[in-house]
Protein backbone atom coordinates (compact mmCIF):
# COMPACT_ATOMS: atom_id res chain seq x y z
CA UNK A 1 0.00 0.00 0.00
CA UNK A 2 1.01 3.22 -1.02
CA UNK A 3 2.44 5.72 2.16
CA UNK A 4 0.01 8.68 1.23
CA UNK A 5 -2.65 5.95 1.73
CA UNK A 6 -1.39 4.81 5.13
CA UNK A 7 -1.02 8.22 6.04
CA UNK A 8 -4.76 8.96 5.42
CA UNK A 9 -5.90 5.70 6.61
CA UNK A 10 -4.23 6.46 10.07
CA UNK A 11 -5.81 10.11 10.35
CA UNK A 12 -9.49 8.48 9.35
CA UNK A 13 -8.56 5.91 12.37
CA UNK A 14 -7.64 9.14 15.10
CA UNK A 15 -10.13 11.27 13.37
CA UNK A 16 -12.71 8.55 14.20
CA UNK A 17 -11.40 7.77 18.07
CA UNK A 18 -11.01 11.18 18.52
CA UNK A 19 -14.46 12.21 17.83
CA UNK A 20 -15.57 9.29 19.95
CA UNK A 21 -13.84 10.46 22.76
CA UNK A 22 -14.95 14.28 22.45
CA UNK A 23 -18.58 12.68 22.07
CA UNK A 24 -17.93 10.29 25.54
CA UNK A 25 -16.23 13.23 27.39
CA UNK A 26 -19.42 15.27 26.55
CA UNK A 27 -21.63 12.57 28.28
CA UNK A 28 -19.53 12.50 31.45
CA UNK A 29 -19.18 16.05 32.05
CA UNK A 30 -22.46 16.20 31.37
CA UNK A 31 -23.92 13.07 33.42
CA UNK A 32 -25.55 14.43 36.33
CA UNK A 33 -27.98 17.00 34.36
CA UNK A 34 -28.45 14.08 31.55
CA UNK A 35 -28.72 11.21 34.27
CA UNK A 36 -29.77 12.56 37.54
CA UNK A 37 -28.06 11.74 40.80
CA UNK A 38 -27.42 7.94 41.07
CA UNK A 39 -27.30 7.11 44.48
CA UNK A 40 -27.44 2.79 43.87
CA UNK A 41 -24.94 0.41 42.60
CA UNK A 42 -26.16 1.39 39.07
CA UNK A 43 -24.32 4.49 38.87
CA UNK A 44 -20.66 2.44 38.93
CA UNK A 45 -22.02 -0.37 37.03
CA UNK A 46 -23.18 2.20 33.98
CA UNK A 47 -19.79 3.81 34.36
CA UNK A 48 -17.30 0.47 33.95
CA UNK A 49 -19.86 -0.59 31.22
CA UNK A 50 -18.98 2.96 29.23
CA UNK A 51 -15.64 1.87 30.43
CA UNK A 52 -15.32 -1.46 28.65
CA UNK A 53 -17.24 -0.37 25.48
CA UNK A 54 -14.87 2.64 25.11
CA UNK A 55 -11.82 0.29 25.27
CA UNK A 56 -13.33 -1.84 22.67
CA UNK A 57 -14.58 0.72 20.79
CA UNK A 58 -11.84 2.71 20.64
CA UNK A 59 -9.34 -0.69 19.90
CA UNK A 60 -11.36 -1.55 16.87
CA UNK A 61 -10.73 2.23 15.86
CA UNK A 62 -6.99 2.35 16.74
CA UNK A 63 -6.21 -1.78 16.08
CA UNK A 64 -8.83 -3.06 13.44
CA UNK A 65 -7.17 -2.46 10.13
CA UNK A 66 -3.58 -2.97 11.01
CA UNK A 67 -4.27 -6.04 12.55
CA UNK A 68 -6.34 -7.02 9.39
CA UNK A 69 -3.11 -6.15 7.46
CA UNK A 70 -1.03 -8.01 9.40
CA UNK A 71 -3.18 -11.04 8.98
CA UNK A 72 -2.89 -10.16 5.10
CA UNK A 73 0.75 -10.72 5.17
CA UNK A 74 1.02 -7.26 4.64
CA UNK A 75 2.56 -7.16 7.88
CA UNK A 76 5.27 -3.73 7.16
CA UNK A 77 2.15 -1.86 6.23
CA UNK A 78 0.15 -2.87 9.27
CA UNK A 79 2.99 -1.67 11.39
CA UNK A 80 3.59 1.77 9.37
CA UNK A 81 -0.75 1.82 9.96
CA UNK A 82 -0.45 1.62 13.84
CA UNK A 83 2.57 4.23 14.21
CA UNK A 84 0.40 6.76 11.67
CA UNK A 85 -2.33 6.37 13.73
CA UNK A 86 -0.79 6.63 16.93
CA UNK A 87 1.00 9.40 15.57
CA UNK A 88 -1.87 11.40 14.91
CA UNK A 89 -3.43 10.73 18.09
CA UNK A 90 -0.70 12.43 19.70
CA UNK A 91 -0.95 15.18 17.50
CA UNK A 92 -4.78 16.08 18.39
CA UNK A 93 -3.78 14.99 22.36
CA UNK A 94 -1.14 17.61 22.02
CA UNK A 95 -3.84 20.29 19.86
CA UNK A 96 -6.03 19.26 23.18
CA UNK A 97 -4.17 20.32 26.01
CA UNK A 98 -2.69 23.46 23.75
CA UNK A 99 -6.62 24.43 24.00
CA UNK A 100 -6.98 23.40 27.11
CA UNK A 101 -4.16 25.86 28.48
CA UNK A 102 -5.01 28.50 26.36
CA UNK A 103 -8.80 28.79 27.35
Amino acid sequence: MEEIKLLKLGLRNSLATSIYVVIVAMIMNNAERIFGTMKSIIGPVAFLLLFVTSAAITGFLVLGQPIMLYFDNQRRDAVKLFIYTIAWLFAFTFIALAMNILW
